[in-house]
């Protein structure tokens, strides 16, 4: 099968993204034909001039919708595309120039229905953008489920990089209305359906982020409140490793009640800890600055997923609320 390719962009509020995007897209090396959907989720901030001045460069529709979140304005510019393979970006990535040579190649070699690329910082993102970067990615903070290793177990793609083919995306009928997690709940879904995922470890992107350190918490916390609730939808896939954040926030709370009756061993662990994480981001990063930050971002990542964990899984196991009504922001409502 010859596969044609669609890049689906859902982008709310955000034309300079779009800007950078475009251009990268202008950067790629590659021969193969291409379209870009721009889908506008009812942004106030539109991006529609931007998309025109590229139109003379690139094969490329603009599409403006009513507000419904990320999820339903990708099955929106996929239901719009004229390929029979969709690649899903966020606005706020930038493609390196061999993106799609190699996805390309990975996809001719070992197909699948469904892949996932990583993430990565670029030379240019600020000093908290690349250690956000680098608590999200290393193997030593979430180990390299969001793309840094080849998993042993089934690689759950990530929505803002990821491909589908347009059959799985039918048999599927796309993304849900949760918002965080409708990334895993529809691999978790192909699956079901009998369909192959994998992560193609060099289709990486620049994934910006443009980010607080407030907002990263409420993202993260976000992360630990959806968990819980995707573990009822698809109970074979809950792991004990989704606890870990947990258990990790409530051992350092316990170190340091121990350490006022003289019980440091436990403390003196996590210390050991933090600084294996620092040397590991200083290899990493080979900047002492984004390696200080980098220990901040871990601590917020793992006290915001974490509290949200410990918090939607007594809502739902203990107190047995619905998750939709518990947690309306989690879910968009379809208009």
């Amino acid at each position: 099968m010859q596969l044609q390719y669609s890049f689906i962009i859902p982008v709310y509020n955000r034309p300079d993204e779009v800007q950078e995007l475009l251009e990268s897209f202008e950067a790629l090396k590659t021969s193969t034909q291409y379209e870009i959907v721009i889908v506008e989720d009812g942004s106030s901030i539109s991006s529609k001039e931007v998309v025109e001045s590229f139109k003379s460069k690139l094969d490329i529709s603009y599409f403006y919708k009513e507000n419904s979140g990320p999820g339903d304005s990708r099955n929106f510019g996929m239901q719009h595309a004229k390929g029979n393979y969709f690649i899903i970006l966020d606005s706020d990535c930038i493609l390196p120039e061999n993106y799609l040579s190699e996805v390309e190649k990975s996809l001719k070699q070992d197909y699948v229905d469904c892949f996932g690329g990583p993430d990565a910082a670029h030379e240019s993102f600020t000093n908290l953008q690349k250690a956000i970067n680098f608590s999200m990615t290393s193997f030593i903070t979430t180990g390299g489920i969001r793309g840094n290793k080849k998993s042993v177990d089934r690689f759950q793609p990530r929505s803002f990089n990821m491909g589908i083919s347009k059959k799985a995306f039918e048999a599927s009928k796309g993304f849900g209305r949760i918002h965080p997690g409708e990334d895993p709940d529809l691999s978790i879904r192909l699956w079901d359906l009998g369909y192959k995922t994998k992560l193609i470890p060099e289709a990486f992107v620049y994934h910006k982020r443009r980010i607080s350190w407030s907002n990263f918490y409420k993202q993260v916390n976000k992360f630990g409140l959806v968990r819980p609730i995707l573990n009822t939808w698809h109970p074979t896939t809950k792991k004990l490793t989704y606890w870990f954040p947990s258990f990790f926030i409530l051992g350092l709370i316990l170190a340091m009640l121990l350490f006022f009756i003289n019980f440091k061993w436990l403390l003196l662990g996590y210390a050991l800890y933090f600084l294996l994480a620092f040397i590991v981001a200083l290899l990493s990063t080979k900047s002492i600055i984004v390696s200080c930050f980098a220990l901040i971002a871990i601590c917020v990542q793992f006290i915001g997923y974490g509290y949200g964990f410990i918090k939607s899984t007594f809502a739902i196991s203990i107190l047995n609320k619905d998750p939709e009504n518990y947690f309306p922001k989690l879910f968009f409502k379809l208009k």
